[in-house]
């Protein structure tokens, strides 16, 4: 059975990049995306198993669109992508009923761990970057 996403973001280059990464997935199948607030309509006309969720323009729209999500539909998961690891944006949106938190420069192999993972029931978290620069062992020798 394959895992049906929504997409939730304002941003569209980035819902057609996220798109495109899910889209080769034998067990992931994007069912919709969603512009500027319009996640809760398109939940309740799609009933996505996971809905990625974006919270960098309006946090507090965000956390009240989860409520929403998790009231009218509790089975369906929320993962949110974050540009900031913000500790009180994280505590909301899992107060909000969020099952994954990872920001969105996040490696996709880690963001498919995630999906899969939330999907099994789990909870995931990731607020590292995956593209801060390595240190060089070189300097300072």
């Amino acid at each position: 059975m394959r895992i049906r996403i929504l997409l939730a973001d304002s941003h569209p280059a980035f819902l057609t990049a996220l798109s495109r990464c899910l889209r080769d997935q034998e067990d992931i199948e994007v069912i919709g995306q969603a512009k500027d607030g319009g996640a809760v309509e398109l939940t309740q006309q799609l009933t996505p198993d996971i809905v990625l969720m974006d919270i960098d323009t309006s946090v507090p729209a965000s956390v009240n669109a989860g409520r929403q999500i998790h009231r009218d539909q509790p089975d369906i998961k929320i993962i949110v992508l974050s540009v900031d690891p913000v500790p009180l944006h994280v505590r909301q949106m899992f107060k909000a009923a969020a099952s994954g938190y990872l920001l969105k420069d996040c490696e996709p192999e880690r963001l498919l761990a995630a999906i899969r993972t939330v999907a099994q029931g789990g909870t995931y978290v990731s607020l590292e970057s995956d593209c801060r620069p390595q240190d060089d062992p070189k300097q300072g020798t």
